[in-house]
């Protein structure tokens, strides 16, 4: 008899262990509406004074065992902000190539991760990459590498996400507990340069991210190197935190959205 694949056999994975991964792309900051960045972060995550969305943009082999490397592009966005006084970013948006990394991300860490088609390409000192889904190349960042940043080439950040199962019987809520949760990315860059460059977020009903648009570009680089990725729950939540954002995660071309400034005067 063969045997029955759909229950878990003896597996050369890695566990909870982080994953390891060899990765190279664009990493960018840039100042938007005010309003649009509170409105866009869920509680109990804080704003931080100057109103950012971080940007990250790459090519990454993901080396998920001795004899297994995946290679995908990926795409990540969030807001700025900070958890108990800790900084990090609210990942409201990841966009990457292949199922398997996309269900594992959501299911496990509460990422809101989408299948997409992504291209990355570097010719000598200009790099150029774009994420697109249902035909629409919704962004794209490129700009020319220039000369070394005094930016660490070695350190940590951390990304928030929120991870729940939406309510079988009454839209808007949560069946169980809805957790907070904390991506932990340890960096080991090789290759850290600054860029001068361009974000262009065009209209796609299916993923909005032009409603965030582009004031003010902070900073961008081109980087090169190894990252550990790894995660934790930090506490959990009332469904009612999130459920206003959840449908980031899914393909709703009729959600006509809310007025930003309307959601902040609300809040306060």
């Amino acid at each position: 008899m063969t045997n029955l694949r759909y229950l878990q056999g003896p597996s050369k994975g890695r566990g909870s262990a982080p994953l390891n991964n060899t990765v190279r792309g664009i990493r960018a900051t840039y100042e938007t509406d005010p309003d649009v960045a509170r409105a866009m972060l869920p509680q109990p995550l804080v704003g931080i004074e100057r109103p950012e969305v971080f940007v990250q943009m790459v090519h990454v082999a993901m080396h998920v065992s001795e004899d297994r490397t995946v290679e995908i592009g990926a795409l990540t966005t969030g807001i700025n902000c900070t958890y108990e006084g800790n900084p990090g970013a609210y990942c409201f948006h990841m966009a990457m190539e292949g199922e398997s990394v996309v269900t594992s991300g959501r299911e496990r860490f509460g990422e809101p991760k989408k299948i997409a088609d992504t291209t990355f390409v570097k010719n000598g000192d200009h790099v150029k990459a774009t994420c697109t889904r249902h035909g629409i190349t919704y962004f794209e960042i490129e700009g020319t590498i220039g000369e070394d940043t005094d930016k660490p080439l070695s350190f940590e950040e951390h990304i928030f996400c929120y991870k729940g199962m939406p309510s079988i019987e009454t839209p808007g809520e949560f069946d169980g507990d809805v957790f907070l949760t904390r991506l932990n990315w340890e960096r080991e860059y090789t290759l850290r340069k600054a860029m001068k460059g361009s974000i262009t977020l065009r209209e796609s009903a299916y993923d909005p991210l032009a409603d965030i648009p582009v004031n003010k570009l902070v900073s961008m680089d081109y980087v090169e190197g190894s990252t550990k990725t790894s995660g934790n729950i930090l506490r959990t939540v009332p469904g009612s935190f999130i459920a206003d954002h959840w449908v980031g995660r899914m393909d709703d071309p009729v959600n006509v959205g809310v007025d930003a400034a309307a959601v902040v005067t609300e809040a306060a």
